[in-house]
Parts: structure tokens; sequence; C-alpha cells
């Protein structure tokens, strides 16, 4: 995505209808489970999924308030023709979890519940390995053992070569996926990898807007950073088509334009919020460099040079097989769970490393 569409979307014009063909098929009549599903891309999944007349559509979250906020949308536009259920409910509770798939007994599931804030999981990586890595590892054999059809796992540009420890935590849980493909041979693990979610909780565009409402200055850690973007429907709508039509233990990759130079986009951002105050007291708003934060990649990857992706006829996502999962790897992660309750900072991050041998902290 470039800047000008970016600017689009920044402008509330309405972005492309989604065309429903590349999934719709495999979602009318299924028995659909959303974890996050009151979450940036957990939401505009369930609003998909609802046009397609699912058999029923389950929406689980612990934060009740966007879950209830979805809830209440989905059910003034569709009313009793929808059947939905909504779970409060976290995906670190494994008890719960059981009992949700036991009660619904779900064919799809679309999971995007995690923590995605990669300063904040610097400072606590024993919360995104309880959150991201044992609630995808939970949530994905819970779906496997109540004999679920597909289970899709969104992960993150940041799983590549991660310098991060949330995107070592998202590549650990992109390993579950091929792991569990092998494992599990009658439930298909698909995991897509997307870049950076306009608008989305915690991301840099909604950082700026909050930024110009108060004058400036726009803080962009560094001159050189860039970054891939994807819009929150494109994201929601590739999830979908890669639950349909990918294979098991295969990674998915939406198709991207060039990285987008973030320093531009802020500019960019400046100029138009000017030209909309129409103030000619208004100074230019100030760009600010602030230095690159813990764990953040100057330029971020989508691929690994092992994974051979191939580009889709109509050039909308890459199918990408992962490769080189962790020796001992049950074991490793054992551990890595062990660490984390035991809130054992200093040993998470060891254990991180020996299963991603690429994370460089």
């Amino acid at each position: 995505m470039n800047i000008s569409e970016i600017k689009k979307i920044l402008s509330k014009q309405p972005e492309p209808n989604i065309s429903l063909a590349g999934f719709e098929s495999s979602v009318r009549n299924k028995i659909c489970l959303v974890t996050g599903g009151g979450g940036s891309i957990g939401s505009q999944l369930c609003r998909l999924i609802a046009e397609c007349a699912p058999k029923k559509l389950i929406l689980t979250d612990i934060y009740e308030n966007g879950a209830y906020d979805l809830q209440q949308e989905l059910k003034m536009k569709y009313g009793e023709s929808l059947p939905l259920a909504l779970e409060i409910a976290s995906v670190r509770d494994r008890r719960k979890t059981d009992v949700i798939f036991e009660r619904h007994r779900p064919q799809l599931i679309l999971h995007t519940a995690a923590h995605k804030h990669v300063p904040l999981m610097e400072s606590a990586p024993e919360e995104a390995v309880k959150n991201n890595v044992r609630g995808t590892f939970d949530t994905a054999e819970s779906a496997a053992k109540h004999g679920a059809e597909k289970f899709l796992l969104v992960s993150t540009d940041k799983a590549v070569n991660p310098t991060s420890v949330m995107g070592a935590t998202k590549l650990c849980c992109e390993m579950i996926m091929k792991r569990f493909s092998e494992k599990y041979p009658d439930t298909a693990f698909i995991t897509l990898r997307c870049a950076n979610v306009i608008g989305s909780s915690g991301s840099v565009i909604p950082l700026f807007e909050r930024q110009l409402k108060n004058g400036g200055p726009l803080t962009v850690t560094h001159p050189e950073i860039t970054r891939y973007f994807i819009s929150v429907a494109e994201a929601a709508a590739l999830a979908l088509r890669a639950a349909a039509e990918a294979e098991s233990g295969q990674v998915c990759i939406p198709y991207t334009d060039s990285p987008v130079k973030i320093a531009q986009l802020a500019r960019e951002m400046a100029d138009s919020y000017s030209k909309c105050v129409q103030n000619a007291n208004q100074k230019p708003v100030e760009i600010k460099f602030t230095g690159l934060r813990p764990g953040e990649k100057l330029h971020e990857e989508l691929f690994y040079k092992n994974e051979n992706p191939v580009l889709s006829a109509d050039k909308k996502i890459f199918y990408a097989s992962l490769c080189g999962v962790s020796d001992n790897f049950e074991e490793k992660l054992s551990a890595l769970f062990e660490a984390a309750e035991q809130n054992d900072s200093k040993k998470v991050i060891q254990i991180l490393k020996k299963i991603c041998p690429s994370f460089t902290a």
C-alpha cells in the first residue's frame, strides 16, 4: 500500500468493496469463531463472516467494551437472522477455552487475540509469552481436539528475523502452526502474516492524528524508518481467503507495494492537516525524530529467504511454507511456558533465542 492509498483511507473515503467471492462458500453454513473479536481485525472479520450467512458466529474477547459494541452493531444490522454468541474470555484461560469449544464446536477459527505493542512487550516478555504463545498453543490444540476443520493465525511481519519480543513470540506461534499441521492432520493450520494495519490500536497513524489535534510535533523514531502497510479491510478479507485456499502448514503474506517511509507519511499528514485548519497563524507542524524504541526495526521484512513464496494469479497474496521449526520444539515450549509463569523475564528471553535463532534482542 502506497502513501496515496493511505491518504484516501485517512480522508475517510470508503475503501473499494471487498469481494466475498474468494471465501463466501467456505464460510456459509459454518460455525465460525473469532478470538479477539472486538479488536481491529477481529471485528472486521466478524462483519465479513456475518455477510456470508454462517451457521453461527462466536466472537470471544477479554475486553468487554469492544466486544459489546460489535455485538450491538451486528444485532442491529442482522437481528435474529444471524446466530451470534459473545463469550467474554481470555485465551490465557485453557479451561474456559475448552468449555467454549465444547459448547459451540466451531469449524473455522480465526485467531487474532494477541499482545501487539512492541515497546510494551519489551518490558513484559513473560506477558507476551502467556498471551501470544501459550494462548495460541492452547486455543489451537483445543481446536484440533474438538474436531475443528481450519485454524488460521493472524501473525505479523515482525516475526521475520525478529528484533523484538513481540516478533519472536509471533514467530513461535507460526512454528506452532507448522508443527500442529503435522501433529493434527485432520485440522488445517494456516498463518496469515500481515504488515502494519492502518488505524489499528497502537499503530503509528492514530498516534499522529492525536499529535496533530494537539498541534504537534509528530514524533518519528528515525528519518529512514520504513513500514509495509495494509488496511483493516484487506487484512480481514485476505485472512478469510487464506483460510479458504491455503494448505495446512502454509504461511500466507498479503502482497504490498514498496514500504512507506514513515517520515514522508508524517509530513503528508501534517500538510493535509494544515490545509484543513486554514489558519493564517498556524505554524508548520514540526516532525521530531526521537530515536528507535526498544525492539524496533529500521526496516521490516515479509519473508524468510528459504520460504519460496509463490504469488497468486491476481497478485493479492503470497503462499509460502515456513521452514526451520526448532529442534525439540515441544520441550523448549514447555520450558518457555514455565519461565513465563514464574515471571522470569531473563529466562524467557534466553529460551526465546533458543527457539528462534533469528531473534536478536
